[in-house]
């Protein structure tokens, strides 16, 4: 599944080439990976969506690590769980840079074992990793990467921040006027 959301004032590419790939190991990843795909959306940010396996597609993976830059694309996030070995393989095939999300998966030991083959990865090789499911952050993280150069996104990115300000101080007001509803 590829998706493609116009992104004004992109620098260096056209509008309809994905900025950031979202990548997964299968698609019982997508539940959180999704969230990534969202949030960028929501910041007009093109993506693309798709399944690479380190271990059931290694050729589909080293053809897409390969591929990214002259594709267009800026960033990559990758989630997987388990032996998580998505991430860092992809990072060893590019030189962009690579979130990855570990998922703690229904055959993963809590996601620790997801989280250490990610955090621990090899000088010369980085993952930048975010927390357990945090495919949010990943996309978040992603976002401030292209801003660096897109003040559109800048822009985005304080507005999305005062978003989530103004949300904790309704929740303290609703808190000072006697609690709050559980809808």
């Amino acid at each position: 599944m590829t998706t493609a959301v116009p992104a004004p004032n992109s620098e260096a590419v056209p509008t309809d080439t994905p900025l950031v790939g979202i990548i997964m190991g299968s698609q019982s990843d997508l539940k959180i990976m999704t969230a990534a795909a969202e949030l960028l959306r929501q910041f007009g940010v093109p993506y693309e969506l798709t399944l690479v396996s380190a271990h059931r597609t290694p050729h589909r993976l080293v053809e897409y690590a390969e591929t990214a830059r002259k594709r267009g694309l800026r960033v990559l996030i990758a989630g997987g769980g388990g032996a998580a070995h998505l991430p860092g393989m992809v990072a060893s095939f590019t030189t962009l840079p690579v979130i990855g999300v570990p998922i703690n998966s229904a055959t993963s030991i809590h996601g620790l074992d997801s989280i250490l083959s990610m955090l621990q990865m090899p000088a010369g090789v980085p993952v930048a990793t975010v927390a357990l499911d945090g495919a949010t952050n990943a996309a978040v993280l992603a976002t401030q990467m292209l801003a660096l150069s897109n003040a559109r996104l800048q822009d985005a990115l304080e507005k999305y921040r005062t978003s989530l300000k103004d949300k904790v101080m309704r929740t303290i007001e609703e808190l000072r006027k006697g609690g709050l509803n559980d809808d």
